[in-house]
C-alpha cells in the first residue's frame, strides 16, 4: 500500500497566463487581468465607457511594453486622439515609437455597393500590422455595427467564425467591444459573443434616484476565479477607476495610541481620548454642536502638525469655518498652513461612485492623519440607502487600511433607535459612538452627552450635561438632586437651594461653636472663683519643722 500510494503523482496545476488591464481596482476584480492569448468580450449599451476600457487595455499595455492595435467601426481615428488627449493620453506618441496603432475600420457606403463585403481583408491586413509591431494585444471596437452590414444572419454567422478562428490563431490577447440590442430587439451574434469570449464583462450605466451610476460585472471567466458582484466604476480625468469591495476588513490595521478629542473632559470620561487609526461616531439631532466638537478635534490634531481632510455635505467651508468662530475655534490658519483641506460638494451633485473617487483622490494627494464627514445622513441623497452604504463602507475601509482616523457626524431626525444613531448599518464597523441629544424642562432645552460605545477601552457610562461656550464646550460634572440628574435651570436653582444650605449649616455649625465656647469660659471662670474662695477662708496649715502650738488650757484641738 505504502509503496503503490508513493509510485501515484500529484497532478500539476496549471495557472491560466493573464494580461494586467493596469486599470485601478479592475485587476483586483479580475485576479490578474484579462486572459492572455485569448479573448475577453466586453458588453455595455451607449456611454458605459466600453470603448474607453479597451482604449486604457491598450495604452497602458503600451506603457507597460506589450504594443497593441485598435480597430473601430464606430469612432473616427481623429475623434478617438481627441478625446484620449482629454485624459493626458498621448496616443501619437506611442504611434511614433510603434507601441500603438489606430486603424480606422469604419465601411464607406460606396465600397458596400461594389460587391460583397467580408471581414477576411481586414483581418489580413491587421495580421500584417501586427506582426510589424510585435503586438501582444488587439481591440476591436463596435463590432456590431460592422456586423449589421451582412443581410443574412448566415452571413453574420460565417463572418464571426472567421473572426473567432483569426483570433485563436494569432495568440493576441483580444478584447472585443459590442452594444447589446435595443430593449425588446433581437441579436443573432450577442449568444454567439458570449460562448467565444473566455471572459465576458458587461457594463452598464443606470439612474438610480435620479442619479446616474456605472456597474461592471464578470459574467464568466474560463479557467479563472473572479469577483462575481457588481461593481461600481467612474470615468474619472485620469481614466477608468473600479471600485472593489471584495476586501473590506482584510487589511484594516489595529487601532492606535489615544489622541485628544480637543476636549480636555471628554477626553477623561474617554479614558485618555480617541483612538488612533479608529472610526468615532458622533450622533445627534440639529444643533446639539456635532460641527463644533468635530472642529475642536480638527484644530487640536492641526495644532500638533497633523493634517485632516474634512468632508462636508451639508455647509460650505467658507460657512463651516465662520459659524465654528462662534465657539472660538478659528480654522483658517490650519487652512492657510495646508493641514487643514476640505472636500464640499451636494450629494445630489454626483454619484457615490464620483463622491468615493474624488475623496480618494484627495486623500492620495494630501495623505491626511484624520477624515471628518459631515454628515453621513446626507450620503443617502447620492442614490438611495444602499448608494449611501456602499460609500461609507468603501471610505471606511479604505482609511482603515492606511490607518486614517474617521470621525463619522450623523445628523438624526428625531426619537432614534441604536441603529439610527450608528448610521446608515455601519455599526459594525463604528469604533465608538457619543450621542449627543436634548433634555427638555419646562421651556427650556439642555444638552446632554453620553459614550455609548467604545471598542478597546474603558470609558464612562454616565450622562453629561455640556454647555457651548465662547471658548469651545465645557462638560459639567454629573449633579444629581432627589434620585435624577438636573440640567440648565433645575440645576442651577438646586445649586443655589445647597448654596444656602451649606451657608444656614456653616452659620448654625458656627453658633454651636461659639455656644461650646461661651460655656467652656463660664465653666473655667466658675472653677476660678471657687479656688479664689476656698483660698481666703482656710488657716494656713504649719509646714514641716514649724514649732509646735501650744494649745490654751482646757482644748485638745484648734477649732
Amino acid at each position: 500500500m505504502e509503496h503503490g500510494n508513493a509510485s501515484k503523482q500529484t497532478p500539476t496545476v496549471k495557472v491560466l497566463a493573464k494580461a494586467p488591464t493596469h486599470i485601478p481596482g479592475l485587476d483586483d476584480i479580475l485576479e490578474g487581468g484579462l486572459p492572455r492569448g485569448r479573448t475577453t468580450v466586453v458588453n455595455g449599451g451607449a456611454g458605459s465607457g466600453k470603448t474607453l476600457l479597451g482604449l486604457e487595455f491598450l495604452y497602458r499595455g503600451a506603457l507597460a511594453g506589450e504594443p497593441g492595435m485598435f480597430v473601430g467601426f464606430e469612432e473616427p481615428v481623429a475623434q478617438l486622439l481627441e478625446n484620449a488627449a482629454t485624459l493626458g493620453w498621448d496616443l501619437p506618441a506611442l504611434e511614433r515609437e510603434n507601441r500603438l496603432f489606430l486603424l480606422e475600420g469604419r465601411i464607406k457606403p460606396d465600397t458596400l455597393m461594389s460587391g460583397d463585403f467580408s471581414l477576411k481583408g481586414l483581418l489580413a491586413a491587421a495580421a500584417g500590422k501586427s506582426r510589424e509591431l510585435g503586438a501582444k494585444r488587439i481591440v476591436i471596437d463596435a463590432l456590431e455595427v460592422v456586423l449589421r452590414l451582412f443581410d443574412t444572419p448566415q452571413q453574420v454567422r460565417n463572418e464571426m467564425h472567421v473572426l473567432n478562428d483569426w483570433l485563436q490563431t494569432s495568440g493576441l490577447s483580444a478584447v472585443l467591444t459590442v452594444r447589446p440590442p435595443s430593449r425588446g430587439g433581437a441579436s443573432v451574434y450577442e449568444d454567439f459573443f458570449d460562448s467565444m469570449g473566455d471572459c465576458v464583462i458587461r457594463m452598464d450605466a443606470r439612474v438610480l434616484d435620479q442619479v446616474t451610476t456605472r456597474r461592471l460585472r464578470v459574467v464568466k471567466y474560463r479557467g479563472s476565479t473572479t469577483g462575481r458582484n457588481e461593481y461600481p466604476y467612474v470615468i474619472t480625468p485620469r481614466g477608468m477607476h473600479i471600485a472593489p469591495i471584495s476586501t473590506v476588513g482584510l487589511r484594516h490595521k489595529p487601532l492606535g495610541e489615544k489622541i485628544s478629542t480637543g476636549v480636555s473632559r471628554l477626553d477623561e470620561i474617554l479614558d485618555g481620548g480617541y483612538r488612533r487609526a479608529s472610526c468615532i461616531l458622533v450622533a445627534g439631532l440639529p444643533g446639539v454642536g456635532k460641527t463644533i466638537l468635530a472642529s475642536l478635534f480638527v484644530d487640536c490634531m492641526c495644532r500638533q502638525g497633523e493634517t485632516v481632510l474634512y468632508i462636508g455635505f451639508e455647509e460650505s467651508e467658507a460657512a463651516m469655518v465662520g459659524n465654528v468662530l462662534s465657539a472660538g475655534v478659528g480654522l483658517e490658519p490650519h487652512i492657510a498652513s495646508g493641514r487643514l483641506a476640505f472636500l464640499t460638494n451636494f450629494p445630489e451633485a454626483m454619484g457615490s461612485e464620483e463622491h468615493y473617487f474624488n475623496v480618494m483622490a484627495r486623500i492620495e494627494a494630501i495623505s491626511p492623519r484624520h477624515v471628518v464627514v459631515d454628515a453621513i445622513s446626507a450620503c443617502a441623497r447620492m442614490g438611495g440607502q444602499h448608494a449611501a452604504f456602499d460609500y461609507l463602507m468603501r471610505l471606511l475601509n479604505a482609511c482603515k487600511e492606511r490607518g486614517i482616523t474617521v470621525l463619522f457626524l450623523n445628523q438624526l431626525s428625531g426619537s432614534a433607535d441604536f441603529m439610527e444613531i450608528s448610521g446608515n448599518d455601519i455599526s459594525s464597523l463604528v469604533d465608538t459612538v457619543i450621542f449627543l441629544r436634548y433634555q427638555q424642562i419646562a421651556e427650556e432645552s439642555n444638552r446632554l452627552l453620553q459614550v455609548l460605545k467604545t471598542r478597546g477601552s474603558r470609558h464612562c457610562n454616565q450622562t453629561y450635561e455640556y454647555v457651548i461656550c465662547d471658548d469651545g464646550v465645557r462638560i459639567l460634572d454629573v449633579y444629581a438632586g432627589k434620585g435624577e440628574m438636573l440640567t440648565g435651570s433645575a440645576r442651577r436653582q438646586q445649586e443655589e437651594l445647597d448654596t444656602l444650605e451649606a451657608q444656614r449649616m456653616a452659620f448654625e455649625i458656627e453658633t454651636r461653636e461659639l455656644d461650646l465656647k461661651r460655656l467652656r469660659l463660664e465653666q473655667e471662670q466658675t472653677a476660678k472663683s471657687k479656688k479664689n474662695h476656698n483660698g481666703s477662708t482656710q488657716r494656713p496649715q504649719p509646714g514641716p519643722g514649724s514649732p509646735p502650738r501650744i494649745l490654751p488650757k482646757g482644748r485638745r484641738s484648734e477649732p
